[in-house]
């Protein structure tokens, strides 16, 4: 990649020199205007489910019941995985990310019937962020994920916007962190610059078992909107699984 030097050290990795990540990785947060029924979901249904950043200390607070583990999701589109997800593992407490309003109005839209957005009951396991992933992940205490998931992201192709991408050294470090030993990362990205990037990024650090992508989507992974619009336009998702080691 035209953006990044390695600069090798002897039995170690080589390491990728990229700009640190902004204080904020996304751009707008609106596109359209919204819709009376996606403003009341934004003012009436977020606040009940937002997850409650003065309780990162102890993630399993927050949810209905003790999770079995904990699951993150960083910036979940339209919110097909995540509803697929958590229908799947019912167990798991969910935490899923997203800044754009039109995504959030998205999902929110599936789980509460209209006018009913400030009474009707909500899911106790699932919560949600609206503001950049890494402050709850910077708050969550070591090793309290069991899986992170990283969906079709923004590939910010251009190469001085490189340090806006999810995938970035320091943010690989971060997720190093909160991840048990063992956990797993799953990305996926039908983008060929950024799919190039993941693999120059993951192949430089000493925190993730980084074998090659699959090229179908593995058992398990649910499919979104995104991956079926690079598949009628014919692009190739690539999918990876990283294994904290």
């Amino acid at each position: 990649m035209t953006e990044a030097k390695g600069q090798a050290i002897a039995g170690q990795p080589e390491a990728v020199d990229v700009k640190p990540p902004p204080e904020r990785l996304y751009g707008r947060q609106r596109g359209h205007p919204l819709r009376p029924r996606q403003e009341r979901l934004l003012d009436e249904t977020l606040p009940r489910l937002r997850f409650p950043l003065d309780k990162a200390a102890d993630p399993a607070s927050v949810f209905g019941h003790a999770p079995q583990q904990i699951w993150f999701e960083v910036g979940f589109g339209g919110g097909e995985h995540v509803l697929a997800q958590t229908k799947a593992h019912p167990e798991v407490g969910y935490i899923a990310s997203e800044v754009f309003h039109n995504g959030l109005c998205s999902l929110l839209n599936k789980l509460v019937p209209v006018e009913q957005e400030a009474t009707a009951p909500l899911p106790d396991m699932l919560r949600l962020w609206d503001d950049d992933a890494r402050l709850v992940l910077r708050a969550l205490p070591d090793a309290s994920l069991d899986r992170l998931f990283l969906m079709f992201p923004d590939p910010w192709p251009k190469a001085r916007h490189a340090k806006r991408r999810f995938v970035h050294p320091q943010n690989v470090e971060l997720c190093a962190r909160v991840l048990k030993p063992g956990a797993v990362w799953r990305v996926a990205s039908d983008d060929p610059t950024y799919q190039a990037w993941v693999q120059e990024v993951m192949s430089a650090q000493p925190y993730f078992e980084a074998p090659p992508p699959a090229t179908i989507r593995p058992d398990g992974w649910f499919p979104t909107r995104y991956e079926a619009k690079a598949i009628a336009a014919g692009r190739q998702p690539l999918y990876w699984t990283f294994t904290r080691r």
